[in-house]
């Protein structure tokens, strides 16, 4: 049934052959982690490192250039850094960055937590 709908639609032989083993398997419904898992293979092939930043607010563009200029610098010859960007208010000010196996918390959420725990440590 799968490999009909494929073919119906043009899908090429590759395509094909992997939705039918994902349904043959009981997988077909892990389809998007595939796709998923698959992507992050070929950006890591293609020498992409995704950065995730969240900020409390929306960066404006010169911020944005400032940060994109920042984090090249973690990069090593070759790589291309794909900037993702997020905002949450709850965050407060400040940010939280990742960058491939690297992880910066510098909010103002996450410093008030620790001093609020230095704070109940100490009374």
């Amino acid at each position: 049934a799968v490999e009909d709908i494929m073919k119906k639609r043009n899908f090429t032989d590759l395509t094909t052959n992997l939705f039918v083993t994902l349904a043959e398997n009981g997988r077909i419904n892990k389809t998007p982690q595939v796709l998923s898992s698959f992507s992050k293979i070929m950006s890591a092939h293609r020498g992409e490192v995704v950065c995730s930043v969240v900020t409390a607010k929306a960066l404006d563009e010169a911020s944005m250039k400032e940060l994109r200029a920042a984090l090249q610098g973690f990069l090593k010859k070759g790589q291309s850094l794909q900037l993702q960007t997020e905002v949450d208010p709850a965050l407060i000010g400040g940010m939280k960055v990742t960058i491939g196996d690297r992880y910066v918390d510098m909010s103002m959420a996450s410093k008030i937590k620790t001093y609020t725990n230095l704070i109940k440590q100490a009374v």
